[in-house]
C-alpha cells in the first residue's frame, strides 16, 4: 500500500517512493496529514507488520493503533459473508472489526438473521434487523435497499438496545428502497409451509419469503411509500387482498386495511429520522475514501441461486447482494472475509451431506449451544463439509476465512472432515450438485484427524494451540485453498486469534 500524496513521513525507517516497510513497526515517526478522520490514517499506518499495530504521531499527540494489520489493511469496502448454512458467528467478527470502520451495512435479508454479539462487559445482544456494528459507538449502520423491514420488530429492537444504554439516535439508517415486511407476509408464510405438508421449507416464520415474493410481483410496499400516506391505504387493500385470493385459510375482517393503515401512519411518524437515501449514502461515504464493512444475513449455502433450492432463503447472501442490496459498483468491493464454523450446523430442512445423527450429533449440539438466535429451535449437526466450502469460496471469491467455534471441538477425541463426495457407482462428484436427488444418495468421504481434548478457549496466540489443532486449521486451509485469519475460540470480543 503506498501512502497518499497528501501525507509525507519523515522517520530512520525504510520508506522511500511514498511506501513504506515492515520495518515501520516499533519505530515512532512523525506524521504531517490531511486525512480527514483517523480510521484512514490507521489504514495507512497499520498495516506495518502482519500481526500487530504501530504507535504514531498524529499531529504532535501520541496515538496509539493497537489494531492487528490483518485488520488495518483490509479494503475500503470489506464484506463479511457466511459460508455454510447460517449460524456461522458472523455478528461477532463484524462486531470486532466496526471500531475500525466508519459503516456497517446490511444489504439482504430480514429479521430472519440472528447475531449474537457481546459488548467489552460480556453483555449479551441479539440483533436481527439492526447491523453488528451498533455497538461501537462511531460506526453508522445502514439497512440496505436490499433488505426487508419489519417496523414492529425494528422498534422492538432499537427500544431493547437503548434500554441497555446503546444509543441510536442519528446512527441507524433505513433505505427509502427497502421494502417493508408487514404482518400479512408472517400470515402467509405460516399457511405457505402447512400448505406444503411434509416438504416444507422450515423458514423462521418471519414473513421473509412473501415480502420478497411481493417485491418481484410489483405490489410491494416501499419504506419510502410511508411519505405518501394518501397512497398507501390502497396498497395495503391490494396486498391484504392477494393474500386472501391466495389462501382460502386466510380470513380478514373488511376493516383491516383502516387498522394496519392506522399502525403504519404511527410507524412513519418514528420512522421518518431514520428514512435516507442509502444509495447515495454509501457511495459519498466511498468518494470520502470512509471505510464500509458489509454484514451479511444467513448464508451461501442459503443463497436463492447458489443454494440447496428450494430449502434456501430468499435473497443472495453471497458477493453478488452486495452490490445489488446497497447500490455500489463491483470494482469498489475489495476484501471478502468468509465465516465458517470448524464443523457444520443447519437449521430447518434441506439436505445436510455431513449430519450427524444421534448421540454425536447432539454431543456437538449442547458444547456449541447451537439454538437459533432468532427461532430458538435446535441446530442440526455435522462435521465440516469441505466440498461445500470450497463450493462457497468459489462463488465468493473470499480473500481469507475466519474459523469460528473451534473451541466447541476440545472435547472430541477425533475429528472427521468431509473431503469429498462420490456417488452410489464410486464417481467422484467434483463440485456442489444443484440436483437434490444427488445429494440425497451421495457418500461423504471423511478423513479422519486427532482432536486435542484440552480447553483452548484462553489461547490468544496462534502458536499456542494444542499441535492438533493447528494441524486441523492448516488442514482446511490446504483443502480449500483460502488462508484462515481469524480463530474463534470463545463467544466473547476478545475469544479470537489472529493468524
Amino acid at each position: 500500500m503506498s501512502l497518499s500524496s497528501s501525507a509525507s513521513i519523515s522517520s530512520a525507517s525504510s520508506i522511500c517512493n511514498g511506501s513504506y516497510s515492515t520495518k515501520l513497526y516499533g519505530t515512532r515517526v512523525s506524521v504531517d496529514f490531511s486525512f480527514p478522520n483517523s480510521k484512514q490514517l490507521r489504514t495507512v499506518i497499520c498495516s506495518a507488520d502482519a500481526n500487530r499495530g504501530a504507535t504514531v504521531i498524529e499531529q504532535g499527540v501520541s496515538y496509539s493503533a493497537s489494531v492487528p494489520s490483518r485488520i488495518a489493511s483490509l479494503g475500503q469496502v470489506t464484506g463479511v459473508l457466511g459460508c455454510q448454512w447460517g449460524d456461522e458467528g458472523k455478528g461477532k467478527l463484524v462486531d470486532i472489526l466496526a471500531k475500525h470502520f466508519d459503516v456497517v451495512a446490511r444489504c439482504q435479508g430480514g429479521a430472519n438473521a440472528g447475531h449474537t454479539i457481546y459488548n467489552a462487559e460480556g453483555k449479551k445482544f441479539a440483533l436481527h434487523l439492526v447491523p453488528s456494528g451498533i455497538l461501537n459507538e462511531e460506526t453508522v449502520c445502514v439497512i440496505g435497499n436490499g433488505v426487508v423491514v419489519h417496523l414492529p420488530s425494528f422498534f422492538e429492537e432499537i427500544d431493547g438496545l437503548q434500554s441497555k444504554g446503546v444509543s441510536c439516535e442519528g446512527r441507524i439508517l433505513v433505505s427509502d428502497r427497502a421494502h417493508l415486511l408487514f404482518d400479512i407476509h408472517q400470515v402467509v408464510d405460516g399457511l405457505r409451509e402447512a400448505e406444503l405438508a411434509k416438504s416444507f421449507i422450515g423458514t423462521t416464520g418471519r414473513g421473509i419469503g412473501p415480502a420478497y415474493s411481493s417485491k418481484v410481483l410489483r405490489n410491494g410496499i416501499r419504506v419510502g411509500d410511508l411519505r405518501h400516506m394518501d397512497k398507501l391505504r390502497e396498497k395495503l387493500e391490494v396486498l391484504i387482498s392477494d393474500a386472501a385470493a391466495r389462501f382460502e385459510l386466510y380470513k380478514h375482517q373488511p376493516d383491516v386495511p383502516r387498522q394496519v393503515f392506522e399502525d403504519y401512519r404511527q410507524y412513519a411518524k418514528r420512522l421518518e429520522p431514520f428514512i435516507t437515501d442509502t444509495v447515495r449514502y454509501i457511495n459519498d461515504a466511498i468518494s470520502q475514501k470512509k471505510r464500509i464493512l458489509v454484514e451479511g444475513g444467513q448464508a451461501t449455502m442459503l443463497d436463492i441461486d447458489f443454494g440447496t433450492y428450494p430449502f434456501v432463503t430468499s435473497s443472495s447472501p453471497s458477493a453478488g447482494g452486495i452490490c445489488t442490496g446497497l447500490g455500489i459498483a463491483p470494482r469498489v468491493v475489495g476484501d471478502l472475509i468468509g465465516v465458517v464454523k470448524a464443523y457444520t450446523t443447519r437449521v430447518g430442512s434441506g439436505p445436510f451431506p455431513t449430519e450427524i445423527l444421534g448421540e454425536g450429533g447432539e454431543l456437538l449440539r449442547t458444547a456449541g449451544q447451537e439454538f437459533g438466535t432468532t427461532t430458538g429451535r435446535p441446530r442440526r449437526c455435522g462435521w465440516l463439509d469441505i466440498v461445500a466450502l470450497r463450493y462457497c469460496c468459489m462463488i465468493n471469491g473470499f480473500s481469507s476465512l475466519n474459523l469460528t467455534k473451534l473451541d466447541v471441538l476440545s472435547e472430541l477425541p477425533e475429528i472427521q472432515l468431509g473431503v469429498s463426495y462420490k456417488q452410489n457407482d464410486g464417481t467422484r462428484i467434483q463440485s456442489f450438485p444443484a440436483d437434490l436427488s444427488v445429494l440425497e444418495q451421495i457418500q461423504v468421504e471423511y478423513e479422519t484427524m486427532p482432536g486435542w481434548q484440552c480447553d483452548i478457549s484462553s489461547i490468544r496466540e496462534y502458536s499456542d494451540l494444542p499441535k492438533a489443532a493447528r494441524n486441523y486449521v492448516e488442514r482446511i486451509e490446504e483443502l480449500v485453498g483460502v488462508p484462515i485469519h481469524y480463530i474463534g475460540v470463545g463467544p466473547g470480543r476478545d475469544a479470537l486469534i489472529y493468524k
